[in-house]
């Protein structure tokens, strides 16, 4: 780390100290002391949209920094503002964009990994339900992952599992340890407890995005009885002692309109959420059941309300299908992302069960540039329309194309679903989604046009 990086740090860190005192004045100032960490185009923009932001005391995104300024315990706020906003997404972005140009592969912004595959629910449908259970990434290849990620420019790690925390303590040495990376962890909380929550506000640097489908019933519906009463009052306890955390909802055909109604955003954002991740249920494994599909009306929905929210809710809002515009199409691959399960297969996605490479015979680079992967960066973007952005979803053949030319293998060990089984299962979904996501494009596009003329 250089001298000058650790004065600019240390400025930035005491700034943020005058922004909780008073917001109003302070800001700007802090906005300011990011601009020369700036190193990219888009960065730029950001810091832009951020200044029109603060200029506007009725803004809904100025209202949301107001709420997490207050909510947030001191030592949280500033690891986001350090560790999220300045060393993932401005300087180990840039740094991950110099490696992808000397070896000619992708390099991810943030690395999802299952500490293990157990899990202490059920969820009937889970996308992970499929792995055998019982296998475990261990804390020192863990922290392997992580060291070597941060030598490529990532400093954003996410868990998901299994249960990621029924390993809560090796999760918290981890954040410890590395102090300059921020975490999140997709998790049911019902392991929650005081101790686990003040142990979070104070290390600082992990986020909870709990599973959560609706309100008691519908949550219950796939998670089990009593399951939506431990969620909130997790969220109860993270919230009393200010540790971050937000909700993750999959939306399928029976709790979409549930998910997407204003008064279920208000909940989350009442229980102090604040972020909130949606995923549409995907039919992977032997047993699942298509008909949790959502219909082509539904994920509409989902995109209108998700884009009605962001205009007007104290809350930052992801549909991780529907996005795909904001990222030019899918982000798996390591093109933004991609996900290392319990038995250490490096899969491009924590929907796509296949991998050619595992992380415990190779290293974090040599997995990028392994032949899946590879394909994954010769054949993005599968679709022209980014509201069709799924190799598997959205555009089936795709995967079974890609999978078979990297002759790549099945990675659930219970039933080694062969991909054009699961790309079947997907088929009709994606031609009832087409005309539907085409008109939405067309129309996004020509908005698009009428406001640069």
């Amino acid at each position: 780390m250089s001298v000058k990086y650790s004065v600019q740090a240390a400025a930035l860190r005491e700034a943020l100290r005058y922004v909780r005192r008073n917001p109003e004045q302070n800001f700007a100032r802090l906005i300011n002391l990011v601009r020369p960490f700036v190193r990219m185009p888009w960065h730029r923009e950001i810091l832009q949209q951020a200044d029109e932001m603060w200029a506007d005391p009725g803004n809904n995104w100025r209202r949301f920094t107001e709420r997490a300024l207050r909510q947030l315990a001191p030592n949280v706020a500033e690891k986001i503002v350090m560790n999220f906003f300045l060393n993932a997404a401005l300087i180990g972005a840039a740094t991950a964009r110099a490696v992808e140009a000397e070896h000619g592969c992708n390099v991810p912004w943030a690395i999802l990994m299952d500490p293990t595959t157990n899990c202490n629910l059920r969820c009937e449908g889970c996308w992970a339900g499929e792995y055998a259970r019982g296998a475990h990434l261990s804390l020192e290849e863990l922290d392997g992952i992580i060291q070597q990620g941060k030598e490529l420019g990532v400093y954003f790690y996410l868990y998901s599992g299994g249960e990621p925390l029924l390993r809560a303590d090796d999760i918290v040495t981890l954040a410890q340890k590395h102090h300059d990376a921020v975490f999140c962890a997709f998790t049911n909380a019902t392991l929650v407890t005081p101790e686990l929550a003040g142990q979070l506000a104070e290390v600082g640097n992990v986020a909870l995005a709990i599973s959560v489908e609706g309100f008691d019933q519908a949550n219950d519906f796939r998670r089990g009885a009593g399951t939506y009463a431990k969620t909130v009052r997790a969220m109860d306890l993270l919230r009393e002692v200010g540790a971050p955390f937000g909700f993750s909802t999959c939306y399928h055909a029976e709790n979409t309109e549930e998910v997407a109604s204003e008064g279920f955003v208000d909940a989350m954002i009442e229980k102090g959420c604040m972020f909130g991740w949606y995923f549409t249920y995907m039919p992977l494994g032997q047993h699942a059941r298509t008909e949790l599909l959502v219909t082509p009306e539904q994920r509409q929905l989902m995109y209108e309300r998700v884009h009605e929210f962001r205009a007007k809710k104290e809350i930052f809002l992801i549909d991780f299908w529907n996005d795909g515009p904001y990222c030019a199409g899918c982000i798996a691959g390591g093109r933004h992302y991609l996900h290392i399960n319990a038995h250490g297969d490096v899969e491009p996605c924590a929907f796509i069960h296949y991998a050619d490479t595992n992380i415990r015979e190779a290293t974090l680079l040599e997995a990028l540039k392994s032949p899946l992967f590879m394909q994954y960066r010769e054949h993005y973007p599968f679709n022209e329309n980014h509201l069709r952005p799924c190799p598997l979803l959205d555009n089936p053949d795709a995967l079974v194309g890609m999978v078979n030319r990297a002759q790549a293998y099945s990675t659930q060990r219970q039933d080694n679903e062969p991909v054009e089984v699961v790309a079947d299962k997907c088929r009709e979904a994606a031609k009832r989604w087409g005309p539907v996501a085409d008109g939405l494009w067309q129309e996004q596009t020509a908005k698009a046009v009428k406001q640069a003329i």
